[in-house]
């Protein structure tokens, strides 16, 4: 099927949705001192990015994709501008209270994975719900196995990283995101380690995601990847300079089961 892209002006940024906005930046500006240098990261940002949206954040190396990637992750704060996360100011918090933000509304997915490589996938799963002192162990046991249910490694809990495929680290990755009932989840090039069939797989799972009513966010430097959201948000020296509503954006379950099946021989 032909993908039809519908391009919005550059002068609304982060498009207009009727929806609620769980995220939304106005003015954002980040300068960076480096000694008597001053490097502008981005460079007044405006944009929404509404409750069930799904965006592809793009753009080179030094466009400012990662910058605010950090800062909409409440992993660093602008210079000016504000930011509102699920109608929290996050510019007038403390360090503390963004950590604790951090935790109760954003799920984390990485390139990397990042998992602890001497405890199991369900362990791994649990960490973030370490830090809420009101859940009981069993509490966080049902959530954890229900997360990993949700990414279809329930089998798997009790695998250690290195017993688990990249596919499945990612998958135990993003059990974890999910595993404190975010508002929106953030993924940092979710598919760079990937092979193509793993990185289908994983786009299914965050499409699945979000046609539950998830928010999910990626960074991707690959226009294929982009492809399977719902809208591409490209930057360029610290603006935003296109924004793509993809109308028919690809389905990478429907591409998974057109993909043919390799059958490896045995030798001799």
């Amino acid at each position: 099927m032909r993908r039809r892209c519908k391009e919005v002006a550059p002068v609304a940024e982060g498009g207009v949705n009727m929806n609620k906005a769980i995220i939304s930046v106005k003015a954002l500006v980040k300068i960076y001192k480096m000694g008597d240098v001053e490097v502008h990261a981005l460079r007044g940002v405006n944009a929404d990015i509404s409750k069930d949206d799904f965006v592809a954040i793009l753009g080179k190396s030094g466009s400012g994709k990662s910058t605010f990637m950090n800062i909409i992750g409440c992993l660093d704060v602008p210079t000016r501008g504000q930011y509102l996360l699920d109608d929290v100011d996050v510019s007038s918090l403390t360090k503390d209270q963004l950590a604790n933000l951090r935790n109760r509304k954003i799920g984390f997915v990485f390139q990397s994975f990042n998992l602890l490589s001497r405890t199991s996938a369900l362990e791994n799963v649990e960490l973030p719900l370490m830090y809420n002192k009101k859940i009981t162990s069993r509490e966080m046991r049902e959530r954890s196995l229900n997360a990993l249910e949700a990414v279809g490694l329930a089998d798997r809990a009790h695998h250690f990283p290195n017993q688990l495929s990249g596919g499945e680290q990612q998958r135990v990755a993003i059990a974890r995101s999910l595993v404190n009932d975010p508002v929106v989840i953030l993924a940092d090039e979710p598919t760079g380690n990937l092979d193509t069939r793993t990185s289908l797989e994983v786009m299914a799972i965050f499409q699945k995601l979000n046609q539950q009513g998830i928010t999910v966010v990626i960074v991707t430097h690959e226009a294929d990847i982009a492809a399977f959201t719902k809208r591409n948000i490209t930057f360029r020296d610290g603006k935003i300079i296109k924004v793509l509503a993809l109308e028919n954006y690809r389905n990478a379950r429907e591409e998974l089961s057109n993909m043919p099946v390799i059958v490896e021989e045995d030798e001799g």
